[in-house]
């Protein structure tokens, strides 16, 4: 992983092999990302660099593979999840709830 966020990551505690597993053992590595802070800036950068093996941001990459077939118009999916974040964090109140 490169960038200031990848020293966030759950997975830097762990075995990085742990990562590149095929079948079942991919959902193990999956679920490590699910609660993990920079979950969306390490699947950013996979996708941007197109890396081709390891579970990045909560994907395989075959459902990396997949989302870039989907959607091949996008230029830099670390901008596009930025936005996102954004948006979200636009339309939630202080106090967490959405506004109407």
């Amino acid at each position: 992983m490169h960038g200031n966020w990848a020293s966030l990551g759950l997975c830097r505690a762990g075995n990085a092999d742990d990562l590149f597993v095929e079948g079942a053992a991919q959902n193990r590595a999956k679920a490590l990302c699910a609660g993990c802070p920079v979950r969306a800036e390490c699947l950013a950068h996979a996708l941007d660099e197109r890396i081709e093996h390891g579970v990045w941001g909560g994907m395989t990459e075959r459902e990396r593979r997949a989302l870039l077939k989907r959607r091949p118009t996008v230029r830099s999916w670390a901008d596009l999840l930025r936005a996102a974040r954004r948006e979200h964090d636009a339309v939630l109140t202080p106090s967490g709830l959405r506004s109407a």
